[in-house]
């Protein structure tokens, strides 16, 4: 698969901040290379030393060789009137030593990064000072698509985009796509803005689109920031989000399905099974797949660990054989909450959530429900949220395997 670069988008960046309200987007070619000039200064023109801060390192230690003496540095970092604060000497900060190219090889510059969006200048020749600086941050606009064949995280990967994408794509459809059950042969074809600063990426990437095939099935999804907040929704305006997650664990896999004449691994004997069993590593944590309120946080001889809800009048679900649990009786929960660990606990022979699910007093396949969505964009938003879906659209077309080039 072939890695698809941001810049063919970029003509049309202006359009995508239209229905958002943060501030507008810069958005840059991402296939140019890292800038020359780097916190004000043109690199080109200067030797350049680097490194991260090691353990135990002082300012001292690095300054002193570059004839910054201890009092210098005692007024340039002084509470009352210094720009510097020694405390953000972290361990494994980056920082870069910039010499003049004269014979003397003369000190000029020294700079201090000490987390993603700023950095402390010093000025070591003629007068020396320090300065403060927040880092300009870039937004690129970004493309990936594939098709799934081994994981999504590899598949992600291959696409050429961080594989952090694979966790927020698994949130944007946590509602309406099994993560466990995909299969090969699904595809997605992706929309993503990425901020960097000094050419390097920050932070989690946010998708704005997506076009994600499941079982031949497309299935969009738009981000969308209106009247009733920032959420995603489908081409027809209908919000993704359900009163219930499809799975109670991310990018685990179904091991035992629902199912009435199940013969038993341990008990050797049919016996119905009644819930959905996700297969995890110990540890994994397990989540509410709706708000509601803890009936059970308890242990027996067959559940071992487990958590009961109660939703609303109608629903209710269960997760067993967790290793410990995170919420006591009648403790609130929400959706995505933490409520315990995947374990071994009871009749289980290996760990994995066994998952239950009550509509109206009765154990039924949740797989096989079919959950209200939460609600369509309002009508106020409407015509924008159209806008914005047609420009996405138009990106997330068939467009063959472009080069990095911006489109006109």
């Amino acid at each position: 698969m072939k890695a698809l670069c941001g810049a063919f988008v970029i003509a049309l960046a202006v359009g995508f901040t239209s229905c958002r309200t943060e501030e507008p987007t810069v958005y840059v070619d991402e296939c140019a290379g890292l800038p020359a000039v780097r916190f004000g200064l043109d690199f080109n023109e200067f030797e350049v030393d680097s490194g991260t801060v090691q353990p135990g390192t002082t300012l001292s230690e690095l300054l002193d060789p570059l004839g910054v003496g201890p009092g210098l540095i005692a007024e340039l970092t002084h509470p009352s009137g210094g720009n510097f604060d020694a405390r953000r000497m972290q361990e494994g900060s980056p920082w870069w030593i910039l010499y003049e190219r004269d014979p003397a090889r003369t000190p000029a510059w020294f700079i201090f990064q000490d987390n993603s969006r700023a950095a402390s200048i010093f000025r070591l020749c003629d007068s020396v000072w320090v300065r403060r600086e927040e880092l300009p941050v870039d937004t690129v606009l970004n493309r990936a698509r594939g098709i799934v064949d081994e994981n999504l995280y590899t598949d992600i990967e291959q696409a050429g985009a961080p594989s952090a994408l694979a966790v927020m794509l698994a949130n944007v459809y946590a509602y309406t796509i099994d993560f466990t059950r995909l299969q090969e042969g699904d595809s997605f074809d992706v929309l993503y803005e990425r901020e960097y600063v000094n050419g390097e990426p920050v932070g989690n990437p946010r998708i704005l689109a997506c076009h994600f095939t499941h079982k031949g099935k497309d299935r969009p999804a738009y981000i969308f920031d209106g009247s009733s907040g920032r959420g995603y929704y489908d081409g027809d305006g209908n919000s993704m989000k359900r009163a219930f997650l499809k799975s109670p664990v991310e990018f685990s896999r179904i091991s035992s399905r629902f199912n009435k004449k199940r013969f038993h691994p341990i008990l050797h004997r049919v016996k119905a099974h009644l819930g959905t069993d996700y297969s995890a590593p110990h540890g994994t944590p397990i989540l509410a797949v709706g708000d509601g309120v803890v009936t059970h946080s308890t242990y027996t001889s067959g559940n071992g660990n487990y958590v009961k809800i109660r939703h609303n009048g109608t629903y209710e679900t269960q997760y067993l054989h967790m290793s410990r649990q995170a919420v006591r009786k009648g403790e609130r929960v929400v959706q995505g909450q933490v409520i315990g660990y995947v374990g071994s606990t009871g009749l289980s022979t290996g760990p994995h959530v066994c998952f239950r699910f009550w509509k109206n007093g009765v154990q039924v396949d949740h797989l096989a429900e079919d959950i209200p969505s939460a609600g369509p964009i309002s009508a106020s938003d409407r015509a924008a949220f159209d806008a914005f879906r047609d420009r996405c659209q138009l990106l997330l077309g068939p467009t063959g395997e472009e080069d990095c080039a911006t489109s006109e």
